[in-house]
């Protein structure tokens, strides 16, 4: 198996669809070699049946923590390359081909990609303002995730100590963890996943709620924040206990 895209998901009945669907048409350079893991969070609406609609693999984690699912999705994996995506997000054709054409050259030791957002608003716009000097000074990215298996486990997966933030601190340490292996991090500028804006629409962003919509405004900018406050963890080779048992 050459990949495994991982999905937490949540009562995502209204987005998963076309998440996976994205996923399909990406996967079409590689038939057979693609597997897609959701993992179910407390669902109470057709999430799980729309995943098996679309062939997707099911695994369970009720736990409330966004890290601890994420690797149980991992744990469940079979694929060389992990990748991770949201399930209110959507990825370009040529995502896992671009993905695997860095991993392939042996000079990058994962990355992440560029993340549009559905629609845009003054408030979304301030909101990236807040965020986007963070991302450039650090050199990274959100949203999507890729890296060999290998690495990732080598690496502890997501950090469960962590209640959020925990992507950005998982880029931070791949990131870390490739320059002690002289591989580069690289966010793909040739695709892209474009991720939904109802959190911006529920919680608003940048002190403003007028209607805005974005899924990253208010989750990102809390894991920016955070890990300007909290470095990222200090694990870059060991592995969790029981991680990828």
């Amino acid at each position: 198996m050459k990949f495994s895209v991982i999905i937490p998901a949540r009562d995502e009945e209204a987005y998963i669809g076309a998440c996976l669907e994205s996923i399909r048409k990406a996967s079409a350079p590689y038939p057979g070699q693609v597997e897609v893991i959701v993992v179910l969070n407390r669902c109470t609406d057709r999430t799980e049946e729309i995943a098996r609609e679309h062939g997707a693999r099911i695994t369970h984690d009720d736990t409330p923590n966004l890290a601890t699912i994420r690797n149980a999705g991992a744990k469940a994996a079979n694929g060389d390359i992990i990748v991770t995506i949201d399930a209110d997000s959507t990825m370009t054709p040529n995502l896992l081909a671009e993905a695997d054409r860095a991993l392939s050259s042996g000079k990058v030791i994962g990355g992440a990609v560029l993340m549009k957002l559905e629609r845009y608003s003054l408030g979304i716009l301030l909101t990236a303002a807040f965020l986007v000097p963070f991302l450039l000074l650090f050199r990274i990215s959100g949203g999507c995730f890729w890296c060999y298996r290998r690495d990732f486990e080598e690496l502890g997966g997501f950090d469960e100590r962590r209640l959020m933030a925990e992507d950005i601190d998982f880029a931070l340490r791949l990131k870390g963890y490739g320059l002690q292996r002289h591989k580069r991090f690289r966010v793909l500028l040739n695709a892209a996943i474009t991720t939904s804006c109802r959190k911006f629409d529920t919680f608003g962003g940048a002190g403003t709620a007028s209607g805005g919509k974005h899924s990253w405004s208010w989750r990102s900018s809390r894991s920016a924040l955070a890990c300007t406050v909290a470095p990222p963890s200090r694990r870059t080779a060991s592995v969790r206990p029981g991680f990828g048992a």
